[in-house]
Parts: structure tokens; sequence; C-alpha cells
């Protein structure tokens, strides 16, 4: 039996909504936001799919450390949109959709909701590393893109 939650996150920076959409599709640049990945390839795209990803991340249970790799789609890449799925093994699955939107006081709004699914045995260890690894990524996200809409000047 599967079971599902979702949890739900908002970070705004000051950047253009195109550089944003950039650096949140392209998950070979999450290495530096995301705190469980070790690697990230790319693959050829999925059917239904405009990029794909094998994705290899570092988990601990415990006094265990290993290390998980599940592949990772992104289905729509807008302006003002991205919608990613990742499966893993077993029948695992979180989907990422990010919505961007400029504010009138020149900030961007990322709002961001995860929606995990998984086998009722694994769902709760699943579900707290999700959303660690992803309120984590959310604490850096800020700052990333703020950088990326005001790089630094040219020496």
């Amino acid at each position: 039996m599967l079971r599902r939650d979702t949890f739900s996150y908002t970070v705004q920076a000051r950047c253009a909504p195109a550089e944003a959409a950039a650096l949140l599709s392209d998950l070979t640049r999450q290495g530096e936001l995301h705190p469980l990945i070790v690697s990230v390839q790319r693959l050829p795209p999925r059917p239904g799919a405009l990029a794909s990803y094998a994705i290899s991340d570092r988990l601990q249970a415990g006094p265990l450390r290993f290390r998980t790799t599940y592949q990772a789609d992104v289905l729509i890449n807008e302006e003002d949109e991205i919608v990613m799925v990742a499966r893993q093994w077993p029948a695992t699955t979180v989907r990422n959709h990010t919505r961007l939107r400029a504010e009138p006081d020149g900030l961007l709004r990322v709002d961001v909701e995860i929606t995990l699914s998984a086998p009722a045995p694994l769902f709760r260890y699943a579900f707290r590393q999700a959303r660690a690894a992803h309120l984590a990524l959310a604490s850096r996200l800020g700052a990333a893109l703020d950088r990326a809409g005001n790089p630094p000047p040219a020496t």
C-alpha cells in the first residue's frame, strides 16, 4: 500500500524568472543546493520528458550510510513553471511542482510543492529525508538566485 503526503516552501530572491528557471530545471546544477546529492548524470530524455537524469544521493539510517541512485525527469520547463518527477525503487516517487512569479517590488517569488509517495513501510523515512533535504535546499536557494541575478563584476 502506498502512502502520500505533500509539503511546500516559498523563497524570494532578486533575479529574473528565466534565470531561476534555468537553475531550477537543470539538475546538474543542484549539487550545490541539495544536501544529499553526490552526483548527477544527464541521460537521453525518456519518452514525455524534456530532460532526464540519474542522480546519486548519500543517505543515512542510524549508523548506516548508503548511496542510492534514482531517475528524475523534467516534464515542464517554462519561465513561470517547472515540473519534475523522480522515481526510485521500490515504488517511490517525488513530484516537484515549482511556480515562479515576479512580484511588484522586484523580487521573484518561488513556490515549491513536493509530493512524495512511497510504500507504507518506507514512507516515514523517505518523507523525513525528502522534507529535510528540500528545506535545506530552500535555505540555500535565495542566495544562489540572488547571485544568478547579480553576477560579480568582471575583474
